[in-house]
């Protein structure tokens, strides 16, 4: 199970979390070059990783309940003080992302989008409650604050950098396939 969970923590630093900014540049570079490149298949491609990442996921999630009830933090949240807000973000990392089976409102960007910020809106929120609390800590020298901002909007610009370099490499890929099976 530990190796499971690793392999997760590295797609979800690598990818998932940067759903956000491939899907926005996708959207510029469709506004900005008008379908000249293949940002619709590109979309695809992330639609179909969102979904596959959401089932995986979730059948893991389940095993481990199963499997290991007492170990199980998810339950507990399910039925603690905050439970409205759990399962809120329960139902949005796992019904939004079933959506995206329909095709209609699966090629859509701005949809795409939500669905992607939806799908770990949970933890979202927990570094932007962690991040303003820090801000507002009056007992920490200034210093303090001072590098976790900066560590923050680091990671920040690091996620936004490779979200980008990841949307400009698979529409290069798209692009050479494209033109491979012109000169074929």
């Amino acid at each position: 199970m530990e190796i499971i969970e690793w392999v997760f923590e590295i797609l979800d630093e690598n990818l998932i979390y940067c759903l956000i900014p491939i899907i926005l540049t996708l959207f510029i570079v469709e506004l900005v070059f008008k379908s000249r490149f293949e940002t619709k298949k590109t979309l695809n491609l992330v639609r179909w990783t969102i979904i596959a990442y959401t089932i995986i996921s979730w059948t893991v999630t389940l095993v481990g309940v199963a499997a290991y009830p007492d170990d199980s933090t998810i339950v507990n949240r399910l039925t603690g003080t905050h439970k409205v807000a759990n399962w809120i973000t329960l139902l949005s990392t796992l019904i939004l992302p079933v959506t995206l089976l329909i095709k209609k409102v699966a090629t859509k960007f701005w949809y795409v989008l939500l669905v992607a910020f939806c799908l770990k809106i949970g933890s979202y929120l927990e570094r932007f409650v962690i991040f303003t609390t820090n801000l507002h800590r009056d007992h920490l020298p200034d210093s303090g604050n001072a590098a976790y901002r900066d560590s923050m909007l680091y990671i920040i610009g690091t996620v936004f950098l490779q979200g980008i370099a990841i949307a400009i490499l698979t529409l290069g890929i798209f692009e050479m396939t494209k033109k491979k099976k012109n000169y074929a």
